[in-house]
């Protein structure tokens, strides 16, 4: 008795991308004669092939692919974009996976799809979509459920969802950073660079090339603004470039008085003055230590710079040889400043015995002195801190802690500290922090955002990662800046240091730089 074959067995199944392609294939057969149908000039034939051939390219290698096994765990994406908050303004958050060579993702919101995206073993998001979804779910949940394909799982594995948080906090547009050889002994390959956080676009703002191969350092800007910056060059002849109203000047601060070039600065929320620390700075390299190098200074003052009046007032109490002090910063209303400083000891000898306290002093805008009385914020006991930064609400202190000395960038130890500036109490930065070092970071101009930088991924290279803070003052889990390209993040041969934020793109041109400071 003959027995028919089952349909699946004599009939081929098309998917709906082949039925388009087909069909596609049919109608650019007949082209002419739907052509001459339609009464279309030569011109609208070009172009009506130019849009079936680019639709037919699209619907030909557009995959919906649907894994067959589900896995009850979340998948190893790089970098880890779980579970985080983030912006309503921040690029892509481009992805791949261990081991996969095929991924899809697929973004959702209450089981309602938004779109999903397929790629070999990245998922580069398009900004237009990406754009699109944000600004459509803005304090919302996004989830997003990943699939792969790999020889262990070549009909594909479904992970379990992960959330996303699109928080109603805007971050500023672009930031300012300096690129570095991460060992210091490469000091003449470095550049001072600006990239815009709502996409992927970075660009050179000084660099060493430019300089004679000298060093270009210790940037600061004022009240966020990108017209009106400083940094250091180490060039003969060196000297401190400063741009106001997007003119830039050179100035040679140890010609003005107090004998001392400056090192790290702070910009007046005024314009009127910038605050510097004088540092005589030193650096060890380790043979037999988890931190590689040590970098201490054997002295360190603090001066302060009016660029009217192109002088530089000193304080006899932050100018004394017993003690160092270093990392200066203003308060957002400019009427208090804080530093960190140490009773002085022989160095490098006793290294190890110098722990930094955080101190402030009241100040004057308009007569540039400070106030008789000078308070202890952080006290140091068995700890060390460094780079205290004020939030733009006055509210909070950050600051980075270490076991000793002030330049903790390769301590392992070192770790993002928080102080409450109304109470003093400590506020909980547990999920800042991971077991390799935490160092320089800034507060956005809303003070929503942190951004900072730290040596997690490969303990080398410092990366930057991002965190907000909520109104309970709350941090979320910090996430890596995004890339374009995710592996850029681990492929890149150089340290990302002093992140701040600016908030717009700086349009002084390299030109007008160049001239200055080689003048």
């Amino acid at each position: 008795m003959h027995v028919p074959m089952c349909l699946s067995q004599r009939t081929k199944i098309f998917t709906f991308s082949q039925i388009l392609s087909m069909l596609l294939i049919f109608i650019i057969k007949n082209l002419i004669h739907l052509c001459k149908v339609l009464l279309l000039t030569e011109r609208d034939m070009k172009q009506l092939l130019f849009t079936l051939l680019a639709f037919f390219i699209y619907t030909g290698c557009t995959e919906n692919r649907i894994a067959s096994k589900q896995e009850n765990t979340y998948p190893n994406i790089f970098p880890d974009y779980k579970e985080i908050s983030i912006p309503i303004n921040i690029a892509p958050l481009n992805f791949t996976v261990k081991n996969s060579s095929h991924i899809k993702a697929v973004f959702s919101n209450n089981n309602q799809l938004l779109f999903s995206i397929e790629g070999k073993n990245k998922i580069d998001i398009p900004l237009k979509k990406w754009r699109h979804i944000i600004s459509h779910n803005i304090g919302k949940q996004i989830d997003i459920s990943i699939s792969i394909w790999n020889n262990s799982y070549p009909e594909g594995v479904q992970y379990k969802s992960f959330p996303i948080y699109i928080t109603t906090d805007s971050i500023d547009p672009y930031i300012a950073y300096r690129l570095v050889e991460p060992g210091y002994e490469s000091w003449h390959e470095m550049d001072i660079r600006q990239r815009a956080l709502n996409c992927f676009k970075e660009e050179i703002i000084i660099s060493s090339n430019m300089t004679e191969k000298g060093c270009v350092n210790c940037h600061s800007f004022c009240n966020y603004s990108p017209t009106d910056f400083m940094f250091h060059t180490r060039t003969t002849p060196g000297g401190t470039i400063i741009i106001k109203n997007n003119q830039p000047i050179k100035v040679q601060l140890s010609q003005l008085g107090s004998s001392k070039e400056g090192t790290y600065p702070h910009w007046h929320p005024s314009g009127k003055y910038i605050i510097f620390s004088t540092n005589a700075t030193r650096q060890s390299f380790y043979s037999r230590n988890p931190n590689l190098i040590e970098v201490y200074d054997l002295e360190s003052d603090l001066i302060l710079y009016d660029p009217v009046r192109n002088t530089v007032i000193t304080d006899p109490r932050f100018n004394s040889p017993e003690s160092f002090e270093t990392f200066p910063a203003w308060a957002p209303d400019g009427k208090r400043l804080y530093y960190c400083t140490a009773p002085a000891k022989q160095l490098p000898k006793r290294l190890r015995e110098v722990k930094y306290s955080i101190c402030s002093v009241s100040f004057d805008p308009d007569s540039g002195s400070f106030g008789e009385t000078i308070d202890t914020i952080y006290t140091a006991h068995n700890k060390s801190a460094s780079f205290p930064r004020i939030s733009p609400d006055n509210q909070y202190l950050l600051f980075t802690e270490s076991d000793y000395a002030t330049f903790p960038i390769w301590h392992k130890e070192a770790d993002l500290k928080m102080i409450s500036l109304q109470d003093s109490a400590s506020v909980n930065t547990d999920i800042l922090n991971s077991p390799d070092v935490e160092s320089y970071h800034s507060w956005s101009s809303n003070g929503k955002w942190i951004i900072f930088s730290s040596r997690r991924l490969d303990g080398l290279y410092t990366r930057f990662f991002i965190a907000h803070l909520n109104k309970n003052g709350k941090f979320s889990k910090p996430f890596l800046l995004p890339q374009k390209d995710p592996d850029e993040n681990n492929l890149r041969m150089k340290s990302f240091n002093i992140p701040e934020f600016i908030k717009d793109k700086i349009t002084i041109t390299r030109s007008q730089l160049d001239h200055t400071v080689t003048d």
